[in-house]
């Protein structure tokens, strides 16, 4: 009898702690700095700020040591730098809307939402103890995705701003529910494609080299473009139509491993938005403001015109390289500097370098997410983990391509960056599943002894606790992990 130790894999925590206090070092940095570019003091509360931050993370990561011990070490430092950011930057927005007796606040609620985001995502880790419990839900997820994304259409709750039906509103809370359908859908995607890729990925007829689909099997796509479409027209939501067909798409593509389904996809959509750009002049205005959004009559219209675009690009412009400073720029001049265009707000003031280093910290975020999803051992948890990163990923890619008007705006919010409780908190979310999904992904199979059977001399696994413990393994197969024997004596 030979009992064989597990490969050792490190917990990672000691790394996040020291990747946290880095984080926060830069969210607290930002805050002062902010003041001291203002009024060349540092805010007065800054040391109930930097508790209250620090507390906030010190706490998940308390909850991660206990519930999720082999988690990404990287995920949640990441989370926290981008979300102090976006804090300092609002909380300097509110300073110039201040200045010019506007309305503020922004950066007090964002606070009290970054608190509720953070609560849930340590519930999410200790009340989900398997990601795969999930696929249990899978048609469940995919009534809940729907019945949010139409939720603004119902009459009496559902409020337009700025020609897109796409808010909720029961007494005085605000929502925007298509922030958590996104969470509902890769779920729904998840469970419906393990179990159906198999069919999915069968060839169909070879065009101009590329292998495609049957045919018959391009329903669940049609089905999807339709839906997308329909929340295009229905409540002008672009960002929300988009980010719903390219999250099938990807991880249609994830599942398949078939370029075919993403060409398909392309087609679908560039043809679709055509014909509604075409179709219904709400969208057409999307599209006249981002070819010609010099033009006076197309910057001067209200709704859906160029303004808030062209003072977004004039405010990149002025931050130049290394930006103005923290305090120095005037990102007040762009409407809605604290949400849809704080991208534009922060490359005035941090400049192309600060830019760049958010958009690094996105690419840590999404790469860590793909790597989860390559290293758990059951095809649910791939599909869920590899959609939940590219929300993250393709959310930041549309924004800051509207933003710099690389394609047009679409209405979605920068995660963790941007001022916004729903966004905020469907984000934490995100972060806690991929936290999940990595702990089972990156745990050492458990420890196994080979034996010897009398009958036909030939070694069988059996699973053995490390203090040399017996019991039969259990078995295998399916979205089961499995465990590894590292060799037999």
């Amino acid at each position: 009898m030979a009992t064989v130790q597990p490969h050792q894999v490190r917990a990672g925590r000691g790394v996040e702690l020291g990747l946290l206090v880095l984080a926060l070092a830069i969210a607290v940095a930002g805050y002062a700095l902010v003041g001291l570019g203002i009024d060349g003091s540092v805010p007065a509360d800054v040391i109930g700020y930097a508790a209250g931050l620090t507390g906030l993370a010190v706490a998940l990561h308390l909850v991660l040591r206990w519930r999720a011990p082999y988690a990404d070490p990287v995920i949640l430092p990441v989370a926290v730098a981008l979300n102090g950011v976006g804090l300092a930057m609002i909380y300097r927005i509110d300073i110039a809307y201040e200045a010019r007796e506007k309305a503020a606040g922004f950066a007090e609620r964002q606070l009290g939402w970054t608190a509720i985001s953070v609560v849930l995502a340590a519930l999410v880790l200790v009340l989900l103890r398997d990601h795969r419990t999930l696929r249990r839900y899978t048609y469940t997820a995919m009534i809940v995705a729907l019945g949010l994304v139409v939720l603004p259409l119902v009459p009496g709750i559902g409020q337009s701003i700025n020609g897109a039906q796409i808010w909720v509103r029961v007494g005085g809370v605000g929502m925007q529910p298509a922030e958590f359908a996104k969470i509902a859908l890769a779920v729904f995607f998840a469970g419906y494609l393990v179990t159906h890729r198999d069919t999915l990925a069968l060839a169909g007829p070879k065009v101009l080299g590329l292998q495609l689909p049957r045919p018959r099997d391009l329903g669940p796509i049609l089905i999807v473009w339709g839906v997308s479409l329909a929340v295009l027209v229905l409540e002008r939501d672009l960002g929300t139509s988009l980010l719903l067909f390219g999250l099938f798409v990807a991880m249609l593509y994830i599942a398949t491993e078939r370029l075919s389904w993403v060409v398909i996809g392309l087609l679908l959509f560039v043809g679709g938005a055509l014909v509604a750009a075409t179709a219904f002049p709400h969208v057409g205005a999307r599209f006249d403001a981002w070819l010609h959004p010099f033009d006076q009559e197309i910057f001067d219209r209200f709704p859906g015109g160029s303004g808030q675009l062209v003072r977004g690009l004039f405010g990149l412009a002025n931050g130049g390289l290394f930006g103005t400073g923290w305090g120095s720029g005037r990102p007040d001049l762009v409407p809605y500097a604290e949400s849809d265009f704080i991208v534009a707000s922060l490359g005035e003031e941090l400049g192309l370098t600060g830019l760049l280093a958010l958009l690094l910290c996105y690419t840590i975020l999404t790469e860590r997410g793909m790597r989860t999803a390559i290293g758990v051992r059951d095809g649910f948890g791939k599909l869920l983990a590899g959609g939940l990163a590219f929300v993250v990923a393709f959310q930041t890619f549309v924004v800051v391509g509207g933003v710099t008007r690389l394609i047009p705006l679409t209405g979605l919010t920068t995660p963790f960056l941007a001022y916004g409780g729903s966004s905020l908190v469907a984000n934490w979310v995100i972060v806690a599943l991929l936290l999940r999904i990595s702990d089972e992904a990156r745990r050492p199979a458990p420890v196994v002894r080979a034996v010897l059977t009398p009958e036909v001399g030939t070694p069988v696994a059996s699973a053995a606790r490390a203090n040399g413990g017996g019991g039969t393994a259990g078995p295998t197969g399916g979205d089961q992990p499995t465990e590894r024997i590292e060799g037999l004596s």
